[in-house]
Order: C-alpha cells, then structure tokens, then sequence
C-alpha cells in the first residue's frame, strides 16, 4: 500500500453513481410494490452497499483500511433506469472514492441478483465517480508568489562540526510547495544574531521567515526566546498543529518549543532542530499554511 504516515487527517468525501437498467415497467411497479419474491430491492441493496463500503479494504488491495463515519444510498427511477447514488465521509488521512464506487456497484449487483428471477434483461451500466472533496484537491493554495529565508540556528553547525540537515529538509518542502528560497543562511543560537536575521529577512521583503533550531530545553536553546518579542501576533494553531502532527509519531515531541506569529504580513516560524522534526513540522502545515497569506492579504485591505 502507499504509505500515507505522512498526511493528516481531513475531511473526505466521495459521492459515485451506477445505473440499473430493467427490462419491463413491470420490473419497476414490482420494486416500489415491494413485490419482488427475494424481498425488498431497494433496501436489501443498500444494506449490502453499506457492508461493502465498510469492507473495501478486504476486497481491494492497496485500499487503506480506514473509518467510515457516514454512508447514503439513494434511488432515482427514470422510466426503465434505476440510478443509484452512494456517499461516503471519513474523517482520515485518505480518501474514500473508492470506497464508495465499491459500494455502489454492490448496491447494483444486489439488485441484479434480487431482479433476474423476475426479470432477464437487467443490466449494470455506467458506474462511475461523481464528485470527492477533502485532502490536496481541496486545498489549492500554493507558494508561486511567495518568497521565504531559512536560517538554521546552530553552534555546532555554524562552526562547521556537523552538517546541516533540518534546514536542506524545509527547503525541500517549501521548494515541493513552489516557495522562492530567497536565502538560506547558518547561524549560532545567539538571541542578538536571530533578531537580526529576522529584521534583515522582512526587510528584504520575505513573505516567510522559518528557522530550525534552538527550541529545545538547553539553556542554548533561545530562538523562541529571540523571536517572541518581535512577532506582532501569536498563532497558536500553527503551534498546537507542529506539536499534534510530530506527539503522534513521537511522544519526545511535546517538549519542543516550536513558536509561530507574524510581523506586519511576514509569517515568522521556528522549528525543531533535528532533521525528523523540522521535516514532520513542514509535512504538518504545507501547503495549507500559505492560506495565512490570503487572510493577511484580506486584513490589510480591512485596515486601509
């Protein structure tokens, strides 16, 4: 299967449709008369429809197993044409089409097989995906016109000891994100050189400022301390979702001190040092971070 550790949860929802077509009107009075001998068609359908979608995982195999938390069926009859409509919702890292495109055609075959004794020219047509919403497509904000500085903060680093690899892991991102690297610069975890960095970077018309390093626990560790009384605005959402996103994969993460706000329209982030939490923080909030940019965007033309 694909490997989806990596995604956050989002709301996801598929709608698919198939169609049944009978033979006869006699076919269709029979089914709202509920005269068919196997029983009630439509109900019977859609309850196999419903163990089909919560199953899908058992009968396709790169289908994530996951959480259905709601499922509908529904019935259009257009004279000899039954269509039928499925939707799926889950709350999880991936998506459920396919879910929902197994349930339908479960939903079909039911009824094929409830209507053959009765009727020998059923047929299944035209099963298909009508519509899903939730995770990248509905999430369209990109970085094409921003530009961002990242600046590592580090003695053993910037003292050429070890070799920088948090820093390489958030341009990664920004760069998969379409953001413009306008600079990319190593420091010591000193409070004067961080504000400066930061002073300089907004100066120089940055949209993000993102630093990694120094927000742990050792009395080294100051960038949160150095950056704090120059953000303009906290966002502490951005914090609490770095901090969920890498607690779920690593329970040491809770005691990073990772810090997010802005200044005037530049959005300043400090993250963890180590290369699996700065790479884990990016994965947490891009792309949909850049939506911060529409509302700064909106904000100032409230203020003037």
């Amino acid at each position: 299967m694909v490997d989806i550790t990596h995604k956050s949860n989002t709301l996801r929802i598929a709608t698919a449709q198939a169609t049944v077509k009978v033979g006869s009107k006699d076919t269709i009075e029979a089914i709202i008369a509920k005269k068919i001998p196997k029983g009630d068609v439509f109900e019977m359908a859609k309850t196999a429809g419903l163990f089909a979608a919560k199953r899908t995982s058992d009968m396709i195999p790169d289908c994530h197993p996951l959480p259905i938390e709601y499922t509908n069926v529904s019935y259009t009859i257009n004279t000899l044409e039954i269509i039928i409509q499925m939707t799926v919702k889950t709350i999880y890292k991936t998506g459920v089409e396919v879910e929902a495109m197994h349930g339908v055609s479960v939903v079909a075959l039911t009824m094929y097989d409830m209507l053959k004794p009765v009727d020998k020219n059923v047929e299944i047509q035209h099963i298909k995906l009508l519509d899903k919403k939730g995770g990248k497509s509905s999430y369209k904000d990109n970085g094409a016109s921003y530009k961002a500085g990242v600046i590592v903060c580090s003695d053993s680093i910037s003292a050429g000891h070890k070799e920088d690899k948090a820093g390489k892991a958030i341009i990664a991102k920004l760069e998969a994100s379409d953001v413009l690297i306008q600079s990319y610069t190593i420091i010591p975890d000193e409070v004067d050189q961080i504000q400066h960095q930061v002073k300089q970077l907004q100066n120089e018309g940055n949209d993000l400022i993102i630093f990694t390093g120094g927000t742990g626990l050792s009395p080294r560790d100051v960038t949160p301390e150095a950056i704090a009384p120059l953000i303009e605005r906290r966002i502490p959402g951005i914090e609490e979702a770095i901090r969920k996103y890498g607690q779920d994969r690593m329970p040491y993460a809770m005691l990073s001190r990772s810090i997010a706000g802005v200044i005037d329209q530049t959005l300043v982030l400090a993250l963890p040092g180590s290369t699996n939490g700065a790479r884990e923080s990016m994965e947490a909030i891009f792309p949909h971070i850049l939506h911060v940019f529409r509302i700064l965007k909106g904000a100032k033309h409230i203020e003037k």
